[in-house]
């Protein structure tokens, strides 16, 4: 009797890691910084490194494989997905390549009296896990962005911007990821004070949830308002619409502007010119968090 989780511990995971390492080594990470990202010793970073490690030809060529490799790699080199999130991808490749695909197929060739088994499916390949860490995941390059923004420091308002981005069935403040405690602007610096977390966003994400209710938005970032920048962007092909903060609450003046609006499914702005208290805000509202930063950065 073979388990298929000894197919997995023997032919697969031993290639897929020496393919992973080889490639984060390939980016320019030390064999002590690849160890950390794979939660491996350097000696085994070493072996995989001088091909002391057998691969499964079959699994070392499948091309999903490759094409994960590469995605895992590049993300946990550029810090855009986190360690749980490459372990969330791997664990949904396994499981798929374990129903009646390569993994199914090797684990037939141990045991042949597995030939009439249909391998149920373990891991939901839609799971909730592999969302959140996906919008995790698009907030931080959405950041980068910014970030990386010659200029951006300058756009930040007083009360501070953010970047926030929700899951595809949000209904709450618990359903939207942002930079905890926002970003502000340090002596001319763009400092983010930490990495994504859901609820952490009241502001910013309030008015993305009121846009959400005509529009399909799914990301927002705030900006300082200045007449020239919204001008700026409504010549650049952006519609832009003003509202009206009602007593401070920015919520209900966006539910009425856009009730009226027409239809929006691409990046547009929402801003509001103040008022006693109360400062002028521009939001830009769009797909997704990278296309919103994207937009922010065209601006400078």
């Amino acid at each position: 009797m073979k388990f298929i989780e000894e197919v997995v511990v023997e032919e697969f995971l031993p290639t897929f890691r020496s393919m992973l390492a080889e490639d984060l080594r390939a980016q320019g990470l030390t064999q002590s910084e690849v160890a950390s990202v794979l939660g491996i010793s350097q000696s085994a970073v070493s072996k995989y490194a001088h091909g002391e490690v057998a691969r499964n030809d079959r699994v070392a060529t499948d091309d999903r494989v490759r094409e994960l490799v590469t995605r895992v790699g590049e993300g946990l080199a550029s810090g855009d997905m986190t360690p749980v999130q490459a372990l969330v991808e791997s664990e949904i490749l396994i499981r798929r390549l374990e129903r009646g695909d390569l993994l199914a197929d090797l684990h037939e060739e141990m045991m042949p009296a597995l030939a009439d088994v249909d391998h149920a499916r373990i891991h939901d390949p839609d799971s909730a896990v592999r969302t959140t860490e996906r919008v995790r995941s698009s907030v931080r390059r959405g950041i980068r962005t910014l970030t990386n923004a010659s200029g951006f420091s300058t756009l930040i308002p007083n009360v501070g911007s953010n970047l926030v981005e929700c899951l595809p069935e949000a209904t709450g403040l618990d359903d939207v990821a942002a930079v905890p405690g926002r970003i502000f602007d340090v002596k001319g610096q763009a400092t983010v004070p930490g990495d994504p977390e859901f609820g952490v966003s009241e502001y910013v994400a309030s008015v993305l949830l009121a846009a959400r209710e005509s529009t399909s938005a799914r990301a927002a970032v705030n900006v300082r308002y200045d007449p020239a920048l919204v001008e700026s962007l409504s010549e650049a092909g952006y519609v832009c619409l003003e509202f009206s903060p009602d007593d401070g609450d920015e919520v209900d003046g966006v539910r009425e502007v856009l009730a009226d609006a027409p239809a929006l499914t691409d990046v547009f702005v929402l801003y509001q010119t103040g008022g006693y208290g109360i400062e002028p805000i521009t939001y830009l509202l769009g797909p997704d968090a990278p296309t919103v930063a994207d937009c922010v950065r065209d601006l400078l």
